[in-house]
Formats: structure tokens, C-alpha cells, sequence
């Protein structure tokens, strides 16, 4: 059964912080029994990131879209996960007001992390808690899934600006905030790429043998998962040296990336 401590010593196997900012995308049937469960989980990892900041994604694109517009905070149930459907609705932590890739969010000044997330107009816009990762020298852990799971490249995409990545139209979106009050967004544009039948992210996995490479990722486990430990200014600035050399959009089909790219 993993445990506290357990998780406790992975933290640290990994090099991180008490301070750090951290998220996570995760698969409990994969890691298998935990002391506590879900929560048990969150309460480990909160306990770590004393000084720092716990993300556990809570996003709702699969039922936030132009043909329902309209995104509760306090009510709309996350699409990806038993940890997100636990998380989003925690009186210990705040969710975020993003429409479809919101955060709940754990530790000191959470709430102020957060601001001006109901403003955005993509799911990972520059400046936004997902994008600031990169300042702030922010982790991904990837637990008992691969980078098809790693949301945050979806906001290296829109750091480097990818063609191709988002929906040419977009939609307005009812949000309802903590407090009951409702607020209408701008355009909402959600990802869609031309040219593949599946989610772009299935084909993050392309990157994986780069970020290995340049040492962006660690690896150990979380009870019987895989886990992955991602840098997330290591990941953006090898995706970076990736696109400035590509003649092809190596995000479109199962396809290896020249070495010559990235080293």
C-alpha cells in the first residue's frame, strides 16, 4: 500500500522543493492500493509541497463546449479522473475558474495563483496557471501515464504559437464563480488539429525519447506506477529547439524526431 512516506521519498528522489509549484495527472488504478485513497493522496502530496503549490487538473473540455457553454465551478464535474473529481470539490483547496481546464489548487496564496483564469480564451494562454509553469521552474508528474496525458504541452503550443493547434471559431462561455455569480467570457477557441482523427495529445509521445535525452524527465515509481517527473523549463525549451529546426509537424501521426533537432 503506498503510503505517506512513501510518497514522501519520491518527492525527494526527484529533487523537489517543499517550495515547488507541482501538478499532476495520474492514474490510481494504476498505482494501486493507497493509504487514504484519493484524498489520503492529495493529503500526502499537500503535506510535501508545505511551502509551495499543489495543481491537480480538474478540466471539463469534454463537457464545456459550444454546445453546452457553460462551465459551474461549484457543481461542473471534471471529465479525467477519480483524483480530479475528488479535488475539484475540496473545501481545503480553490478551483480555478478556466472553462474547460481548470485546476484545483492546494497551498499558500492558491487563490492568488488562480486569478484571471475566467479570462482565459484558450486552454493554456500565456500567462495563465498552466503557462506559468515555465517562469516559476514548475514540475509535471506523470503517474501511471505517458505524456499523452501532459496538458502542460499543450501551453508550450501556444508559447511558441504552433499553427494548427486551436479552433479557427470560437464560442462564449457562462461561468459561474464561487460565490453564484455568473460571468461571460470572450471567444472561446478549444484545441482542434486538422489532419489527424485523434486528440493531438496522443501524439505528445512523440517527444518522449527527446525529453529523455536532455534529461528533462526522471523517472521512479508511485506504488505500482510508472511515474514520470517532468522539468517543465527542461520539456519547453527542447519542444522550442525541436520547432525551430522541423520541416514537418512532428505532432501529426506516430513519427521519430532527429536528434539534430533537440541536440
Amino acid at each position: 500500500m503506498l503510503t505517506r512516506n512513501d510518497v514522501f521519498q519520491l518527492l525527494e528522489s526527484f529533487g523537489i522543493r517543499r517550495d515547488d509549484v507541482v501538478t499532476m495527472h495520474s492514474s490510481l488504478r494504476e498505482i494501486g492500493p493507497i493509504e487514504g485513497g484519493a484524498d489520503g493522496l492529495i493529503d500526502a502530496l499537500k503535506a510535501y509541497l508545505c511551502d509551495g503549490l499543489l495543481l491537480i487538473p480538474t478540466h471539463t473540455w469534454a463537457n464545456v463546449n459550444a454546445a453546452n457553454p457553460h462551465f459551474d465551478v461549484r457543481s461542473t464535474v471534471p471529465c479525467i479522473g477519480t483524483l480530479a473529481k475528488v479535488a475539484a470539490f475540496r473545501k481545503d483547496g480553490v478551483r480555478s475558474l478556466h472553462p474547460t481546464h481548470s485546476m484545483a489548487v492546494f497551498g499558500k496564496n492558491a487563490r492568488e495563483y488562480i486569478q484571471g483564469e475566467e479570462k482565459s480564451c484558450t486552454p493554456g494562454p500565456m500567462g495563465g496557471a498552466l503557462s506559468r509553469l515555465y517562469e516559476l521552474g514548475g514540475k509535471v508528474l506523470l503517474v501511471g501515464v505517458g505524456h499523452e496525458r501532459n496538458t502542460y504541452l499543450h501551453a508550450v503550443d501556444e508559447r511558441i504559437d504552433r499553427p494548427n493547434r486551436l479552433a479557427p471559431t470560437g464560442f462564449a462561455v457562462e461561468i459561474t464563480d464561487w460565490d453564484g455569480n455568473t460571468l461571460r467570457t470572450e471567444d472561446f477557441h478549444p484545441h482542434q488539429t486538422e489532419g489527424i482523427s485523434i486528440g493531438l495529445s496522443e501524439y505528445y509521445r512523440n517527444y518522449k525519447h527527446a525529453l529523455d535525452v536532455t534529461s528533462a524527465v526522471q523517472y521512479g515509481w508511485m506504488g505500482n506506477a510508472l511515474t514520470y517527473c517532468c522539468d517543465c523549463r527542461r520539456m519547453t525549451d527542447t519542444i522550442m529547439r525541436i520547432w525551430q529546426h522541423a520541416d514537418r509537424d512532428v505532432c501529426i501521426g506516430i513519427q521519430e524526431i532527429p536528434e539534430e533537432w533537440y541536440l
